[in-house]
């Protein structure tokens, strides 16, 4: 009597593990082409918020803009958030006579909240940014 082969292991001692390699480098394509077809949002949410008056801080021919240690922005001394920072700038960018900012950061202030400041003030028509005081800074390089 012949003995029948099993249809499920040729080798008897071989392993019965499975080579998943190709199984996961399919799954990765799938994964591209899901992504890929995913469509992008077409619906937005308007949301108004109430508008601040930048005329609760004075607009100066010199106004000092500085970040302290705790990344508070204050606008010739009083503080202000970013939008009122951008507000402030605007206004003082509408004038006749040309404004001039002078950004004073501590110098251990966050660079994130820096940048911030700098590019709402840059956004807001800001041209003229002065940096006094910047020989304070020679001492952490």
């Amino acid at each position: 009597m012949r003995r029948r082969r099993s249809i499920f292991r040729t080798n008897p001692n071989a392993s019965p593990l499975i080579n998943t390699t190709p199984l996961i480098d399919v799954m990765l394509v799938m994964l591209v082409m899901f992504v890929i077809t995913i469509p992008p949002p077409t619906h937005s949410v308007d949301v108004s918020l109430p508008g601040t008056e930048p005329g609760s801080a004075e607009i100066h021919e010199e106004n000092r803009i500085s970040i302290d240690r705790a990344d508070v922005i204050r606008w010739n001394g009083e503080a202000v958030d970013l939008a009122q920072l951008g507000q402030l700038v605007k206004a003082s960018a509408d004038r006749a006579e040309p404004v001039t900012l002078l950004f004073e950061p501590d110098a251990r202030a966050r660079y994130l909240r820096v940048d911030q400041a700098i590019g709402a003030i840059r956004r807001n028509g800001g041209t003229t940014i002065a940096f006094p005081g910047i020989d304070g800074y020679r001492d952490l390089i």
